[in-house]
Order: C-alpha cells, then sequence, then structure tokens
C-alpha cells in the first residue's frame, strides 16, 4: 500500500569502479525520503541518469565519500547544471572530506563550487535533512568516509570505496540496506595494506544489515559471479547495482 506522500527509494546513478563501461556511470545512487532528495557520490557519467530524475539538479543535498574522480567529477557536471539553470537557487549543501573542493576546484575554477555549493565536512556533520548522520572512516587510498543515514522507518549506509575493516560492521548493523562496494573477486589478495574489497568481504562486512547492494565493480567484472560469492557468506537479501535500478525502501 503506498502512503500518500511517502516515498522512500534508493536510485542507482552508476555502479563501476574506476571507470565507466559503456552505457554504464561510476558511483552514484539518488536517495529519496518523503521528498528529500539526497545524492551519494556522483562519478563520472552520473549526471545524466541523475538528470533524468532531477532535470534542473534539484537535489537537497549531495554527499560525496572520498576525492577520487569515479566518486565526484560529476559534481563539477552539477555545478554547471546549477549554475546555468538555477542561478538564484539558494547554494546545494554538499557534504564532503577534505580534498573534494581541491578536486572540483581545479576542473572548474568558474564559477567556484563554492558558490554553488554549501561545503561542509562531512566528518563533522550530524544531521542532513530528516536524516541523523554518522560516518566511519574506512581504510583506502585517501581519506573516504562510509555513512549512515538514519530517519524514521529507515537506515541506508554506504562504503563509498574501501577496504576490509572492523568499522564496516558498526556501519552495517541494523540497516535496512547496505550499499558496499565490491571492486574484486575471487580469493582475498595477500597483500597489505588493503585498500579494496572483494565481493565475499563486503558480505562479511554487511553481517547485521538486512539486505545488501554491491556495486562498486571493476569494469568487466561479470555481476553474477560477485552476486555468488556473497550469497555464500551473507544470510539476507542481495542484489548487484544496477543503473536505473530503484530500490523501495
Amino acid at each position: 500500500m503506498t502512503v500518500p506522500g511517502r516515498t522512500r527509494t534508493l536510485t542507482v546513478l552508476g555502479s563501476c569502479g574506476a571507470w565507466p563501461e559503456p552505457g554504464r556511470a561510476c558511483a552514484g545512487f539518488l536517495l529519496e525520503y518523503d521528498g528529500f532528495k539526497v545524492v551519494l557520490d556522483l562519478g563520472y557519467a552520473a549526471l545524466p541518469a541523475l538528470l533524468t530524475h532531477c532535470p534542473e539538479g534539484e537535489v537537497d543535498a549531495v554527499i560525496v565519500t572520498h576525492q577520487h574522480p569515479d566518486h565526484c567529477v560529476d559534481v563539477s557536471a552539477l555545478a554547471r547544471v546549477r549554475y546555468y539553470l538555477a542561478p538564484d537557487a539558494a547554494p546545494i549543501p554538499l557534504y564532503c572530506p577534505p580534498g573534494v573542493l581541491d578536486v572540483l576546484r581545479a576542473l572548474e575554477p568558474r564559477p567556484d563550487p563554492a558558490t554553488v555549493f554549501d561545503v561542509r565536512d562531512l566528518a563533522s556533520a550530524r544531521q542532513i535533512g530528516p536524516f541523523r548522520l554518522e560516518t566511519a572512516l574506512l581504510p583506502h587510498y585517501v581519506t573516504n568516509l562510509g555513512v549512515r543515514l538514519s530517519a524514521p522507518e529507515l537506515t541506508v549506509a554506504y562504503t563509498g570505496d574501501c577496504g576490509p575493516g572492523s568499522e564496516l560492521g558498526k556501519l552495517a548493523e541494523g540497516a535496512d540496506l547496505y550499499i558496499s562496494d565490491a571492486t574484486l573477486q575471487g580469493a582475498s589478495p595477500t597483500t597489505t595494506p588493503r585498500f579494496v574489497m572483494t565481493a565475499t568481504e563486503a558480505a562479511r562486512g554487511a553481517a547485521g544489515a538486512r539486505r545488501l547492494l554491491l556495486t562498486h565493480f571493476w569494469p568487466g567484472s561479470d555481476r553474477a559471479v560477485s552476486v555468488a560469492e556473497a550469497r555464500a557468506v551473507f544470510d539476507g537479501e542481495v542484489l548487484a547495482a544496477e543503473e536505473g535500478l530503484t530500490i523501495t525502501l
């Protein structure tokens, strides 16, 4: 039964890691909760998918987990959309760790992204619209903050891009949907330190969540293999992120 005014969905804008396969995009998700729209990452080629849902980029907040371009480069494109199509609109809150603003300014200094966005420190933020925000510093090549967004009747968590670590379990505990990078397949690499995960490691980190959405697939990967590996160790539902997939929450 649909409750009037209640829309709680997660739409996949992009699902590739590193670079987008033909017809796909890199990391990006649109989370909608009763009219509030928040973007989680916006990597290569993710903006066109966002614009199919928000033609003028009219979102309420953007979260960027880290500064790698496959997670943030299309935020620069979103800035252009807002600058030209909605010049009088209030700046969109942009929650990100240090380094993201430097990348955006290097891509396009005019207009300064800090004039199109209201840039806020992701690590110190505690509330985004209806969501209580928790973050976790996760192992990666640069500062990467996993996020946990909680509102009445819903908790969504997202790892960004990271290696295995103890913080993943805290991020996943009780989450209705846990979105995890699963860049690799097969056995865990023996090299250390580790900054990306296998599908099996992603599933182990998701213990305590109800549903697992695998994403950040290495280009060319057979995603059915990743899903099978995750299902072998995760008790709940396992899904593969696919561009255009919308999940009802």
